[in-house]
Parts: structure tokens; sequence; C-alpha cells
């Protein structure tokens, strides 16, 4: 029976997600993410397809954010179990398989996503307001008609358009600070970042303040002689976990 509760079937209350992922780290970033968007609690993180049944046998969960490959099965293995013990809760699956009849059979399924790992805050908050936009659309009443029916379908499969960058910022460059930044273990200042590019701090410290403010990157003070303290910017690279 599905866990959906009266309450988020009637579009009250926040969508209750249980994080299924094996790689622990990867999990607890996850849940961060999800924790950080609007209308959505995380009800738990399990690491195994076990421990997603018998968490799913006694919590109301509305949302799977399911990795496919886990240490004691597929994760379609797990969902065929679900379905055929008639448990409608609805999955959006993150992983890094990108083998396309592995997708169709997801779809066959009942996935409503995919979201291919290594990826950002903001690809993974995307997908999750979408997923609210089509469960609002459709949890209650009849469609008028064949249009209604294709609004719902459009919120939850047509993607929106790419996010525009902020007014001065240019893809290839954010490329490139992207690049620098992820090679930099420690982490890296504006200054250090411009030197490597070839532009100026303030050019190279406007990039790096909008992959903070997306969710990519962390930015902190690095102590050290006198003055003032440097920021250091730092990717956020627990999400990168594949499996």
């Amino acid at each position: 029976m599905s866990a959906l509760g009266s309450d988020a079937a009637a579009g009250r209350g926040p969508i209750r997600v249980l994080v299924v992922e094996d790689d622990t780290l990867a999990a607890d970033a996850h849940a961060l993410y999800v924790g950080r968007i609007p209308g959505f609690t995380v009800v738990g993180t399990v690491h195994s397809a076990g421990a997603a049944r018998r968490r799913l046998e006694r919590s109301a969960v509305d949302l799977l954010l399911l990795d496919l490959y886990l240490p004691d099965g597929h994760g379609l293995r797990l969902l065929r179990t679900l379905r055929a013990g008639g448990h409608g809760v609805d999955v959006i699956a993150v992983t890094s398989a990108r083998d396309l009849a592995v997708v169709r059979e997801g779809v066959s399924l009942g996935v409503v996503q995919y979201v291919l790992k290594p990826f950002t805050f903001a690809t993974l908050r995307e997908r999750l307001v979408r997923y609210a936009e089509f469960r609002a659309t459709v949890t209650v009443g009849e469609a008028s008609g064949q249009d209604e029916v294709d609004r719902a379908l459009a919120a939850l499969r047509a993607p929106h358009p790419a996010a525009e960058l902020p007014k001065g910022l240019t893809p290839d460059t954010l490329g490139s600070v992207t690049e620098v930044l992820r090679a930099a273990d420690d982490g890296i200042s504006a200054h250090a970042a411009a030197q490597a590019l070839g532009i100026s701090r303030i050019t190279a410290r406007r990039y790096l303040e909008h992959l903070v403010e997306t969710g990519r990157a962390v930015r902190a003070p690095r102590y050290g002689g006198l003055g003032r303290p440097a920021l250091t910017y730092r990717w956020v690279s627990a999400p990168d976990a594949t499996g």
C-alpha cells in the first residue's frame, strides 16, 4: 500500500523524502540539499534496499531519492518489489547510471526524474521544484481536458529554460573558474584563481561568489599573517560520489 498520507495526498504539508544512497557522505549531502528546498523535508537516509523497504513499512514517505547501485541489489529491483506490493511512492533516480535501457525500465516502473551524478544543488533543486509543481497539479480532482493533462506532464518532463547567468558573466569563463576551483583540493582565493586564469581578481571573485550562491562552492576565511583574513573558496565535492 502506498505510504502517502492523507495530508500529503491532499497537497498539505511538506513532501516527505527518503534518501536511499549507499555512500554515506553522498547520502548526507543529498539530505542537506533537500533540506534547503522549501516544501520538502527529509524523513531519513538509508544505505541499502533492505533498509529502504523496512523504512517504508513504518514511515510515511512521498518521494524516494533512489541510488540505483545498492550493496544488496539494484535500485530498480527494489522498485519492482515495491510496485508488486502496491506501493505508489514516487521515485527520482539519483545515479551515475547512463544506460538508456535502464532509463527506459525506470520510466516503466514510475521513475519520474533522473539526476545524473555528479550534480549541483541547482540541478537537484530544479528537479524537485518541477516534481512539486507536477504533484500539486495532479493531486486531486479531474482534468478538464487534454490541455490540462498536457500542462501537468509539461511541469514534470519539459525542461525549464536554462537559468541565465548574472549580467557580465559568461558560460566559458564560468567553466574555466569551475575547473580551477575543482582542482584546488585545499580551496583557492580569488587572487590565486585570477592569476591562474589571467583575469582580474574582481572578475574571479564574481564567478566564485556565483558558484557559492548556486550551492556549488563554499567560502571561508583563511587566517594567517597580518591584516584581514583572505577568503578561500572550495568546491562542494560530496555529491560527486558515484554509485
